[in-house]
């Protein structure tokens, strides 16, 4: 026997007696499903094997395990990733969860300090995978307050009533020590830089430059909501990415661009053309939209304030819906004096208008472009009419909470919407789009995620199996409050999350996703 001949037979019987082995010994089997891989191009009935928190088999040969699912008719695909989600409580990760979401990540706003942030993370026992980017407005906000950050949602509401931190250049030596707060930020794990550039848009070009050249000093990547979202000049959208573009060019970063079409408006084909241009000539841009014609921030953000704001957004308080109603004039003006920390609705596209639509759908079917949902923290009205965070852990969660839809129903939409109704993406497309490009996203400088994003063997188990007949999303504006339906199962590292439909409650199997810490 030739010695090639000797290594096939060695090679045949390896692989027999992998699979033999991989059909006696999983903890959970799931059957006869439409197996997804975004990364080999697999679309094809197979059976998965998982053990010990990863995929231990894909086989056309029949598997045996201690728990079998039944996906007969489903699409078995690989957990969704959303690397753009600020609600990071229990809830908020059950509701992405119940429409096939494993992974949340906050990285365009980020947190500081990032620590204290992670240890709290780790107590709330979280169903799904979670981490963050360290924040440049939270060390912004620290610094002209003289203060410390802190990693919790209330302080950086509370600072939206001061306008020195969103619209003043820093002095030197703010300049190092927001630089410094966001350094230790990245050695602390953090996931990359956080440049909510939006809500401190006066914070000049060499603070935004020394903030690309110091994640290309720690190989990591920016996540910018760019610093202006206008149609109008100057100072308009375009303007804003060609900067983040040109910043990423000369520094060597690897750059995201955070929800391309609330940033962009109307002015999205444009924007999109600049994204086009940069990656055809090597530059390290990346980036991401959902599915939605209508944003949620604060009623005091710099963009909503000063000369001719509303001609820069196309909007006025009919834009800005609080709870169930659409604001007046009056109500803005209120609310920007008394409460600008309070989250609302902006509706910048009107999705029933076919001109508004096609261009939000030009910016979610771009080859280029990434789902993520950034979904919002659910809220409610206390007895004394203010809006507080919902942090509890009751479920179904409480009627009285809202938020914006997408917090609920962003990738049951786009297999909705986009994939079933409309077939203006291919499944394997769309799931590409929610699981592998947000994986690819971090994969250089994160090393977990090289294992997730992925239907192959060895590969996290972090499953979803949907009904590609059913599956929707059921969150309105009027009613965000409810659950994507059409998800039969969610594995996350292996362990249940949802089953047979149901959202397990006593599910601690979200792990954190975080870079190496530097002592």
């Amino acid at each position: 026997m030739t010695a090639r001949k000797a290594w096939r037979a060695i090679s045949t019987v390896a692989v027999f007696l992998a699979s033999t082995t991989a059909a006696f010994a999983n903890d959970v089997v799931i059957l006869n499903g439409r197996v997804i891989d975004p990364e080999t191009g697999l679309d094809a009935i197979r059976n998965v094997g998982v053990e010990d928190g990863r995929i231990s088999a894909i086989s056309e040969f029949p598997l045996e395990g201690d728990t079998v699912i039944d996906a007969t008719g489903h699409v078995v695909s690989p957990g969704f990733i959303d690397l753009h989600a600020h609600g990071q409580s229990i809830g908020d990760a059950r509701m992405q969860a119940m429409q096939g979401v494993t992974t949340q990540l906050e990285l365009e706003s980020g947190v500081l300090p990032i620590g204290e942030w992670y240890e709290d993370q780790a107590a709330k026992n979280l169903p799904i995978n979670y981490g963050a980017a360290a924040g440049w407005t939270f060390g912004r906000i620290a610094t002209f307050d003289n203060t410390d950050p802190l990693a919790t949602v209330a302080f950086f509401q509370d600072a939206q009533a001061e306008n020195d931190w969103k619209m003043e250049i820093a002095d030197q030596d703010q300049s190092t020590r927001i630089l410094d707060l966001v350094e230790q930020g990245l050695r602390e794990g953090g996931l990359g830089i956080g440049i909510n550039a939006g809500y401190a848009p006066g914070y000049g070009q060499k603070e935004y430059f020394a903030l690309a050249e110091l994640a290309n000093e720690y190989g990591v990547a920016t996540y910018t909501h760019v610093r202006y979202a206008s149609v109008t000049e100057p100072q308009s959208s375009f303007e804003a990415i060609k900067e983040l573009i040109a910043n990423a060019a000369i520094t060597g970063a690897h750059m995201h661009i955070c929800h391309i079409n609330s940033s962009s408006l109307a002015d999205i084909e444009a924007t999109l053309s600049l994204v086009e241009e940069a990656q055809a000539r090597g530059i390290n841009i990346t980036v991401e939209a959902y599915p939605y014609g209508a944003a949620s921030t604060v009623v005091g953000a710099a963009m909503f304030t000063g000369p001719g704001w509303r001609d820069r957004m196309q909007s006025t308080a009919e834009n800005f819906q609080l709870g169930d109603d659409r604001m007046t004039e009056e109500e803005l003006e209120d609310y920007q004096a008394n409460e600008p920390g309070t989250f609302i609705t902006w509706h910048f596209l009107d999705e029933s208008k076919p001109d508004d639509l096609a261009l939000l759908d030009m910016s979610i079917t771009h080859p280029a472009t990434m789902i993520a949902s950034d979904a919002t923290f659910w809220s409610y009205f206390d007895e004394d009419g203010t809006i507080q965070t919902y942090t509890g852990d009751e479920w179904p969660l409480p009627d009285n909470v809202f938020a914006h839809p997408r917090s609920a129903g962003a990738y049951a939409k786009i297999l909705r919407s986009y994939v079933r109704e409309r077939g203006l993406l291919s499944m394997s497309e769309a799931i590409r789009k929610m699981s592998l490009m947000p994986a690819q996203t971090l994969e250089d400088f994160v090393p977990q995620m090289r294992r997730k994003g992925r239907l192959q063997v060895g590969m996290d188990a972090d499953i979803v199996v949907f009904d590609p007949e059913t599956i929707a999303d059921r969150a309105t504006y009027e009613n965000a409050n409810q659950t994507a339906v059409g998800v039969q199962t969610v594995l996350v590292n292996g362990g249940f999350v949802v089953r047979d439909g149901s959202l397990i409650l006593d599910a601690p199997h979200g792990q954190p996703i975080r870079r190496e810490i530097i002592e």
